[in-house]
């Protein structure tokens, strides 16, 4: 019976079964602090007892775990495994997230959708759902297929739309069955359904998870519920925690602020605030007075078209206003009963929650217009120079960005010149009269150094931007006026005259305002939707926030960053940025679940605000929870929730005073103030790099301001998304693979290895399908390979090491170094470059030194072959770890498990060994470049040429010194490097100069040279002018002559020192000569014929 397509997996699979019983048997990943008994002294505990803590953002339970939080779990995975190898006492804890309104949200919308249609969902017309099929590698007439994507089959329903339409359907999508979905109507349901199965598919793929310390977030966990009240109540006494007003993004259909996590769309945008110059209608264009004419709710009031701004300071300078020609304008009523404001319905939606509107959230239009019966009305425009000026019509006006009204100040907005400028031009063209443009000339209000005191015309003159409809120019133009005129400006009119921008620009805003032709006025920087489908608003109302960006709590939070590695640049820039422009975060609403804030039961901490110091939650809880993850079952301590008090909780994470409040005995305190005083701080904090504007920098923030300096975070981590075959990872496009899923189709070891390989940066990583594929036949094949070498292993040579030939010595060396590198790579969390060193480049020595004693006739050392396989066990056991826990306890027999193993000690590294095989690898490459060079010889039609195929001999020509012209040109270069000038690293005139001067530039052959060196030498330094090999060449050859010979497939090999060179067959001396010519040394050259 043939064997199955997948009997290397399956047999790969069959192995990671056994060993995660193996480690559930013996809880392998459970660590805890030495107790008190072990280590009374804690401040040497961690020199004794060294240990590593590394958390990643714990997943959020409202499905199933897909490959993407494999990806970012596995970067901390990897590590525990590598520092549980140098002899750390590490942990990886995971808990899960449940707090916030996606839950709530689903399961209001199930309860709405049984109402509906009962219990079982039963639509009087199914709608077809999105399903997975099986691979289908035959191509169409019309279509090839992608073997290595994962394709989505949509239904007619499905296939005009990327999303579900109801809620129960995207339950059946990710496993739910129909007859279990009523039960998620109930939010607690999900809390106890997805838990469970996200701890069986991270099982499933061997992560090295103390499951005991796991938890639920929200009230349902109460002793998760009394750490977080704990953490709200002492940052409230720090006046962390403050309540006013403040402008935060809002949900209207939900009724309360719709942060980061409870957004469809829109993650990271915040408020923009604009300044609403109100500009007063003095006469309504004929158009306008026409559609007015007979409205009631017109008549005496005072009329307002309201312009968005964010430069209050230019308004001295406004000639006109613009409107969009087919927008819609609508007359709204304002907070003030005889004021009108004329905008966009979106910028009325937007004002109706700031306390510009007859009540809150009431949008009242008595009104609406089209932009264009707009053009022609006449207004005021406060601090203008001119009495009245024109409503005009504007290419580009949004409706979805700031009121739709636009006012126009041509000296300093390019948009506006060149949109003022194309009216002037062709007033005819755009339907205007030539007179409400005639005289209304830019005005200069600041001086800039770069554009003098008209920015906006000086720029589109040397820009030579023409029209309005040169978008690319404006947008640059823009740009550079803005931050000239704000950072350099300094006022030319007004009372501020004299002023520098930035100092005059709040103060002329606070004066519009105070004096009632303006408004504040706030939106939303960009789209933002919620998840329960609203497009949400700027809200200004009263609410519980933290106060970040406050001076002091800042400076704590830049002095924590500074001393933390954050792996990158990129990462480190991100959090700078971040810190700079964090400010206030509204951290309660009324909708969803989690910890009602302590002090006011009306409100729940949001989920981006219980969710940044709980990684020292984890450090307890085994000892409160007894392994149950909602606390429902008592821990070793005998705790119970409501003993854990703010006091208890100050003991244990503050050094704070033995509680008075509450009866734990100071014995059971004492070893959950150890527990947390060992495994902090917090080692390694990773997450995906979106997490950076949030969660990650309240991390930093909350925990300077709850802890001692000593427990801040050491290191934070940061990766990019992770894609799948080259593509975004997506449900609706069918591109995607859930955790479990990659376990069943690739197995546990080759998914990891296959994560790992994916990439390490903060930019997106790949998982690709072959990848993965690839890692099952390469794991399956050693495997094979160790069994049989530790069958035959009696045979092997039995030398010791001072009777090491070549081979073994090179084995040797690239082994130690490999250890080295891969020991590096992982202490950087590079761990695509630890499997690169320590699998791909360790197998590939291998696979050097199995060929290399085969071809010479020779056994490997058995010594030496051992080795190799307990280190290529033990350095890729952090990533492949089902697999090397086999070897080790399995094939080799180890004692113990291969996760409690120590790392391989690296002996000495023979660099001059591994020069001389380098040599020869280079070698081997360029005379399969001189056969190739022959074959090309042959295409074109010539005789006499050789055949690689067809018996042939080999001569090597070897210099003894290099060229005159290259010694003295090097000579040259020397003496015109200059490494302190970074511009320009030599003097490219001397050089020319001293050239010239001694006849080196009539040689065609110096100035390639010189070039490639110079190069060279701007990436490398001085040292390429020191070409010495540190071994002779002469020697290497010789000894080495056979196994070239052999390897390359010569009958005989022929060492020939290039000055002595003759007496070659009669015809061919100038064919030897010219090779002579061409080697140099450490570079030979060789001739190749046919016998």
């Amino acid at each position: 019976m043939a064997e199955p397509k997948t009997a290397k997996r399956d047999a790969l699979i069959d192995i990671e079964r056994k060993i995660q019983q193996l480690w559930e048997e013996t809880k392998a990943f459970e660590v805890n602090a030495p107790t008190i008994e072990e280590h009374p002294d804690s401040t040497t505990l961690h020199k004794e007892h060294p240990k590593y803590l590394s958390t990643t953002a714990y997943p959020y339970m409202n499905g199933r775990l897909h490959l993407g939080h494999g990806f970012t779990v596995s970067k901390i995975e990897f590590a525990t495994g590598y520092y549980r190898l140098k002899g750390r006492r590490a942990l990886f804890p995971l808990g899960w997230h449940c707090t916030g309104m996606p839950i709530r949200a689903c399961a209001d919308k199930l309860a709405r959708e049984m109402e509906m249609f009962g219990k079982d969902f039963v639509l009087r017309e199914e709608p077809e759902t999105p399903k997975i099929e099986s691979l289908n590698l035959q191509e169409t007439e019309n279509q090839k297929v992608d073997p290595t994507k994962i394709v989505a089959k949509k239904g007619k329903v499905a296939a005009k739309a990327t999303g579900l339409k109801y809620q129960f359907q995207i339950m059946e999508q990710i496993g739910v069955p129909r007859e279990e979905i009523h039960r998620f109507a109930d939010p607690q349901h999900w809390l106890t359904y997805f838990p469970p199965i996200a701890t069986s598919d991270v099982q499933k793929i061997g992560y090295k998870i103390d499951f005991r310390r796991s938890f639920i977030t929200t009230d349902s966990n109460p002793f998760y519920d009394a750490f977080i009240r704990w953490q709200f109540n002492k940052l409230r006494a720090l006046e962390k925690v403050k309540f006013g007003e403040r402008y935060t993004i809002y949900s209207p259909k939900d009724g309360q602020p719709c942060m980061d996590h409870d957004r469809q769309s829109g993650e990271g945008v915040g408020p923009q605030d604009y300044t609403c110059i109100k500009l007063k209608v003095l006469e309504f264009a004929p158009e306008t007075q026409e559609t007015l004419a007979g409205n009631k709710e017109i008549e005496g009031k005072k009329i307002f078209m309201v312009a968005a701004t964010l430069r209050p300071e230019t308004m001295y300078g406004q000639t006109n206003c613009f409107v969009g020609v087919d927008i819609k304008y609508g007359f709204y009523k304002s907070n003030n009963a005889d004021e009108l404001f004329v905008m966009t319905e979106r910028a009325a939606r937007n004002m109706a929650f700031q306390k510009l509107s007859p009540s809150n959230g009431e949008v009242v239009k008595v009104a609406e217009v089209v932009g264009h019966q707009l053009i022609g009305t006449q207004i005021k425009a406060p601090l203008s120079t001119f009495e009245r000026v024109y409503v005009l019509p504007m290419d580009g006006v949004l409706a979805t960005k700031g009121t739709g009204v636009v006012t126009s100040v041509p000296s300093d907005s390019p948009d506006d010149f060149s949109a003022l400028s194309d009216l002037k031009k062709k007033p005819d063209y755009y339907k205007i009269k030539a007179e409400w443009v005639a005289g209304y000339e830019p005005v200069p209000i600041i001086n800039t150094p770069t554009y003098g005191d008209l920015a906006a015309p000086t720029i589109c003159a040397q820009m030579k931007i023409n029209s309005q409809k040169d978008k690319t120019q404006l947008a640059i133009a823009k740009e550079a006026v803005y931050k000239d005129g704000y950072y350099n400006g300094i006022m030319a009119v007004g009372p501020y005259a004299g002023k520098p921008v930035q100092e005059a620009k709040p103060e002329i805003r606070k004066m519009l305002i105070d004096c009632g032709d303006a408004v504040p006025y706030n939106e939303p920087e960009n789209l933002v939707m919620s998840r329960s489908g609203d497009e949400c608003v700027v809200a200004l109302m009263d609410q519980w926030y933290l106060d970040y960006g406050e001076t002091e709590w800042r400076k704590m939070a830049e002095e924590c960053l500074k001393q933390m590695n954050v792996y990158t640049d990129e990462t480190r820039n991100a959090f700078e940025k971040n810190l700079a422009w964090l400010n206030q975060w509204a951290c309660a609403r009324s909708y969803g679940l989690g910890t009602r804030l302590p002090w006011d039961h009306n409100f729940l901490v949001e989920s981006l605000s219980d969710s940044t110091i709980y990684m020292a939650y984890y450090t307890i809880a085994s000892l409160l929870q007894g392994g149950s993850i909602d606390g429902s079952v008592l821990g070793p301590l005998g705790i119970r929730h409501e003993q854990m008090t703010d006091q208890a909780f100050e003991y244990i994470f503050a050094e704070g005073a033995l509680p008075t409040d509450s009866d734990i005995p100071k014995a059971s305190l004492d070893k959950l103030r150890r527990e947390f005083e060992y495994f902090y701080p917090l080692d390694i904090r990773t997450s995906g790099k979106e997490l950076i504007p949030n969660h990650l920098t309240f991390a930093i923030y909350n925990h300077v301001a709850l802890f001692p300096k000593k427990y801040w975070p050491v290191s934070i981590r940061a990766n990019g998304h992770l894609m799948l075959n080259g593509d975004k990872m997506s449900k609706s496009t069918g591109n995607f693979l859930g955790l479990a899923e990659a376990v069943e189709k690739y197995g546990a070891d080759a998914t990891r290895l296959a994560l790992a390989d994916a990439g390490d940066s903060g930019e997106d990583a790949n998982f690709e399908d072959t990848t993965a594929n690839a890692c099952i036949l390469k794991l399956y094949t050693l495997t094979e390979w160790i069994q049989e070498t530790l069958a035959a292993k009696d045979t092997f040579r039995t030398t010791g090491r001072d009777q090491y030939n070549f081979y073994d010595r090179v084995f040797e060396s690239q082994l130690n170094k490999l250890i080295k590198q891969t020991d590096a790579h992982y202490e950087a969390t590079f761990y695509r470059e630890a499997v690169k060193s320590g699998f791909y480049e360790l197998t590939a020595a291998r696979d050097f030194y199995r060929e290399a004693c085969t071809m010479m006739g020779i056994s490997m050392n058995k010594e030496l072959t051992m080795r190799y396989i307990e280190v290529q066990t033990l350095i890729i056991s952090p990533i492949v770890t089902h697999w090397s826990e086999y070897v080790w306890g399995t094939l080799l027999g180890k004692e113990g498990m291969i996760v409690n193993a120590r790392w391989p000690e690296a002996g000495p590294v023979d660099e001059i060994v591994l020069q001389e095989l380098d040599y020869l690898r280079r070698q081997m490459a360029q005379v399969r470049a001189t056969e190739t060079q022959a074959l090309k010889k042959k295409k074109k039609g010539k005789t006499d040429v050789f055949e690689p195929f067809k018996p042939k001999k080999i001569m090597i020509l070897i210099a003894a010194k290099f060229p005159e012209w290259q010694e003295a040109s090097i000579a040259v270069l020397k003496g015109a490097y200059q490494p302190e000038n970074k511009e320009k690293v030599f003097d490219d005139e001397k050089i020319k100069k001293e050239l010239a001067a001694s006849g080196l530039m009539k040689d065609k052959k110096v100035m390639p040279f010189v070039h490639d060196l110079k190069k060279k030498a701007e990436v490398q330094g001085p040292s390429v002018f020191s070409r010495a090999l540190n071994f002779d060449e002469n020697v290497v050859l010789a000894t080495h002559s056979d196994y070239l010979r052999k390897i390359l497939g010569y009958e005989t090999l022929t060492l020939v020192k290039n000055d002595e060179i003759a007496n070659q067959p009669e015809g061919t001396e100038d064919e030897y000569v010219r090779a002579a010519e061409q080697s140099v040394p450490g570079q030979p050259t060789f001739i190749v014929k046919n016998l």
